[in-house]
């Protein structure tokens, strides 16, 4: 063989060898990912406008966790089952390819009495409610996780008014009945909203108050903190939290930019406390 064709030989050798070494049959095994899921349960301050959801599924947790945002605005822990949006939850707690979901169900807002065809009774029908949802969601292999409703932020004389505080009570009840991890949002929002008083509390509406509004904080008291009847706050609260989307607007209820920002991070911390499991999946 002639010197020629011997270095033809050779680069035609060196030209084969790393296309063959890098063959299917010679590649290593992939590792198969560990996914799990996350779904949000609830009403509209826990959904994609007006809520913490969005930035939780969005900042505070792992590309190896989905997360799926099933609130909705205007339900109860009555009608969010009633209108069928829970069969869409039970199918996605039994998607396959999943190690673990975790459902985290709030509700409070909307089953307070004034609300036609969302109200609920709070000393057998709520608790009732809960624990079914409970119930079905450890029937479908999922793992539920009961959060506390989060506060309004409405105030009277520099005092944060606790009307959701029997609905977080009973909340919590149910959590220590049934061994149901807490995150107790609640309690953490209020402790938040109170510290940050009438007027810096507005800086988490989704849109600035009206200067009405801010001349009546400066002054301690928020400009629907006092209706006249119970009847008249149940009716407020029925327009400012409507069915179907949240509108875009100033009140004591939702949450802009900022407040998603600083309760989703608030669920993230509490997370890490009451789901031990969840801590790797997690960012702060």
């Amino acid at each position: 063989m002639t010197r020629h064709r011997l270095l033809l030989l050779a680069l035609a050798c060196c030209i084969a060898l790393p296309a063959l070494a890098q063959t299917p049959a010679d590649r290593p095994a992939p590792t198969p990912i560990r996914a799990s899921k996350v779904i949000l349960v609830g009403d509209s301050t826990t959904a994609v406008q007006g809520g913490w959801g969005p930035r939780f599924c969005a900042d505070h947790l792992v590309s190896f966790a989905a997360c799926i945002n099933l609130a909705r605005g205007g339900r109860s822990t009555y009608n969010y089952r009633a209108e069928g949006s829970w069969a869409v939850v039970d199918a996605e707690m039994r998607t396959p390819g999943y190690v673990a979901t975790w459902v985290l169900i709030q509700f409070g807002h909307n089953d307070q009495p004034g609300k036609p065809g969302r109200s609920t009774d709070l000393q057998r029908e709520f608790p009732d409610n809960l624990r079914r949802y409970v119930a079905e969601v450890r029937t479908a292999g999922a793992i539920p996780v009961l959060v506390t409703p989060l506060t309004r932020r409405q105030f009277a004389d520099g005092k944060l008014i606790d009307d959701l505080g029997p609905w977080a009570d009973a909340v919590r009840g149910v959590a220590r009945e049934l061994d149901v991890p807490l995150v107790d949002l609640h309690a953490r929002s209020r402790q938040l909203v109170q510290a940050m008083g009438p007027v810096l509390a507005m800086q988490l509406a989704q849109s600035p108050a009206s200067q009405e509004q801010v001349a009546a904080a400066l002054n301690g008291t928020t400009v629907d903190a006092a209706p006249a009847s119970a009847a008249g706050s149940a009716a407020q609260r029925a327009v400012l939290e409507p069915m179907g989307q949240a509108k875009r607007a100033f009140d004591y209820t939702h949450l802009g930019d900022k407040g998603a920002d600083v309760f989703a991070t608030i669920v993230a911390e509490e997370l890490a406390r009451s789901v031990p499991a969840l801590r790797p999946l997690l960012l702060p």
